[in-house]
């Protein structure tokens, strides 16, 4: 992956429909008219992945405040984003992407740096889509701990 394939402001959101936690699909579109955070994440119920949904959680009544929806994307499948969403109680939809083509075409898939060894994987990585599904921020490599309130800083939330 190079930074060639990489979204950046401006840029049309690559739209995408992919099934929810409960198997319902859930598509770009539906956020049409309002703005949208959408959330790269590798892994459910893993500590980094928690740590950042939890916060994303937590800080949902202000983001919302703000007019801001969001939506959490990994490859994980359904059954496992329900368990997720149930034990850490989320209530913002977790969408299920196990063939990675929706992470690929919005460059949060390929290669990164895990504990010193290049690896493909899931590049965590954050966007806020515009109300025209224009993409206004595009942050690739974000760190799981600190991060919503990083966002929350740029965005004056």
């Amino acid at each position: 992956m190079t930074d060639n394939n990489r979204l950046a402001p401006g840029d049309t959101a690559p739209a995408f429909t992919l099934p929810d936690a409960d198997g319902n699909d859930v598509s770009l579109a539906d956020y049409r008219g309002r703005k949208v955070v959408v959330y790269f994440y590798p892994a459910a119920s893993t500590p980094g992945c928690t740590k950042q949904a939890c916060d994303f959680r937590d800080n949902l009544a202000d983001l919302k405040g703000a007019g801001l929806d969001v939506i959490g994307i990994s490859p994980d499948k359904p059954a496992k984003l329900a368990k997720f969403r149930d034990n850490e109680e989320l209530t913002f939809p977790l969408l299920s992407d196990p063939d990675k083509a929706t992470l690929e075409a919005w460059g949060a898939f390929g290669e990164k740096k895990m504990y010193g060894k290049t690896v493909q994987g899931v590049i965590r990585s954050t966007f806020l889509v515009d109300e025209d599904g224009k993409i206004e921020v595009a942050q690739y490599n974000v760190r799981a701990t600190g991060h919503v309130a990083k966002l929350r800083r740029d965005l004056s939330v």
